[in-house]
């Protein structure tokens, strides 16, 4: 049996980030059955290993180790004859938790694998699509790419920036066959909050913050319960790869996607609210 990676050259292909778990996942596993060339990275070895077992070819590939990201593009242009059809970033994480008791440091290591890896690959993928003369790059942002909320600065930073930054290279774009598309889920069914927790231990010094009660009455139990907070309107990944395909498969993909009805409501409402009714009826959320 050929390794995942030795597959046919007349498949589109496409390299995924963050496919360890949810959106990634689900992502690689249904259009692997579709028949793309599926090139599933994840930032753990292990978590690639598990992927190969399934026969889905998996690079190694970490936003903070820009290494990384050269190597697991190189064995994907190796595999392929040095094209790619597509590209989805979407590995992602949050660091809750007030502006005010955030470390800066918390802030550039997020920026490093949120917004400053995404574009460190999309400027090695554009080449390789220019070259061949088409090309798909979605990104997979986030209702906080448009919508703020409080306890959640570092990821919406983020998201706000990979929004703009998305934006002008599509708007760049326009007189080449690369088209750019942006995703915006809402709340998905994924293990975000469980890292989120981990992530929130780790920076957060919250028992000496001034805002140590409203930690422990509007955060910790969220953070620290599988259940509690479940949102009502939270959807599986497959919703996601729904408009994932389309982005990739349609004559002619959306700029946006959104994909819950929090992220359609929160459109709406950025529209014809002024700012300060929106931050309170988001402040109630």
């Amino acid at each position: 049996m050929n390794h995942p990676l030795e597959t046919s050259l007349t498949k589109r292909s496409i390299l995924i980030t963050g496919c360890s778990s949810g959106i990634g996942r689900d992502a690689a596993q249904a259009l692997h059955k579709r028949g793309w060339q599926v090139f599933a990275s994840c930032r753990k070895q292990t978590d690639c290993d598990t992927l190969i077992a399934e026969g889905i070819a998996s690079p190694r590939l970490d936003y903070n180790d820009p290494d990384s990201i050269r190597t697991a593009l190189a064995e994907v242009l190796d595999a392929t004859g040095g094209t790619l059809d597509a590209l989805f970033n979407n590995g992602a994480y949050a660091i809750p938790g007030a502006v005010e008791d955030l470390p800066t440091d918390a802030l550039r290591t997020i920026f490093e694998a949120n917004f400053f890896g995404w574009h460190e690959l999309t400027r090695q993928v554009i080449p390789v699509m220019r070259a061949q003369g088409h090309g798909r790059i979605v990104q997979c942002s986030s209702v906080l790419g448009f919508i703020p909320m409080k306890w959640r600065g570092a990821y919406v930073a983020s998201k706000y920036a990979l929004e703009g930054l998305t934006d002008t290279l599509r708007m760049e774009m326009t007189d080449t066959p690369i088209r750019i598309s942006l995703i915006e889920p809402g709340p998905i069914t994924t293990r975000f909050r469980v890292n989120a927790a981990l992530e929130f231990d780790r920076w957060i010094d919250w028992k000496a913050s001034v805002r140590a009660d409203q930690y422990e009455r509007s955060l910790l139990g969220r953070l620290k319960s599988a259940t509690e907070g479940k949102d009502p309107f939270e959807l599986p990944p497959s919703a996601v790869t729904k408009r994932l395909i389309h982005a990739l498969e349609a004559a002619r993909p959306k700029a946006r996607y959104f994909v819950t009805v929090p992220t359609w409501g929160a459109s709406v409402l950025s529209r014809i609210l002024p700012t300060k009714a929106l931050d309170w009826i988001v402040g109630k959320g």
